[in-house]
């Protein structure tokens, strides 16, 4: 009988489900940040009579994305581009070391020369653009496609 409960409970003890560490996500443990997920992008210029972006960006949604805006301080200039900022989620805007974390944005203004780096994951599809306010010109423009 003693025999008998044994090897009941050695079964059950062999079918009993084995506790396993979670497995990491196809991104990696740190998620959709994780530097396996990270892709830096070219630099936007806001430089009087310089073309902001020298080509279309393509992102892939699902992606984080690192970009550095660096402006000359030639002129009072703005990237304004409200669907863009609407179809990302922003991680940080990073200014001379400090770094913001927004609920929103419009656009960014830079009123003398100096450096802000945009990171954010990339969610809505569609193109998008950032313009400067009160251009026409297609080289006064960045566009976003994102897949």
């Amino acid at each position: 009988m003693f025999e008998r409960i044994l090897a009941v409970a050695l079964a059950a003890l062999v079918a009993a489900p084995v506790a396993v560490p979670a497995a990491a996500h196809e991104f990696g443990f740190a998620g959709l940040m994780s530097a396996s997920n990270r892709e830096d992008l070219a630099d936007l210029t806001l430089a009087s009579g310089k073309p902001v972006a020298g080509e279309p960006y393509e992102l892939k949604s699902g992606t984080f994305y690192r970009i550095k805006i660096v402006a000359d301080g030639s002129a009072e200039l703005a990237l304004s581009g409200g669907d863009f900022f609407r179809a990302i989620w922003i991680n940080e805007i990073v200014i001379n070391g400090i770094e913001i974390r927004p609920m929103g944005v419009h656009s960014i203004e830079f009123d003398e020369a100096g450096e802000a780096r945009i990171s954010f994951v990339a969610i809505v599809p569609g193109s998008f653009t950032l313009s400067i306010p009160g251009s026409s010109g297609e080289t006064q423009r960045a566009t976003f496609n994102i897949r």
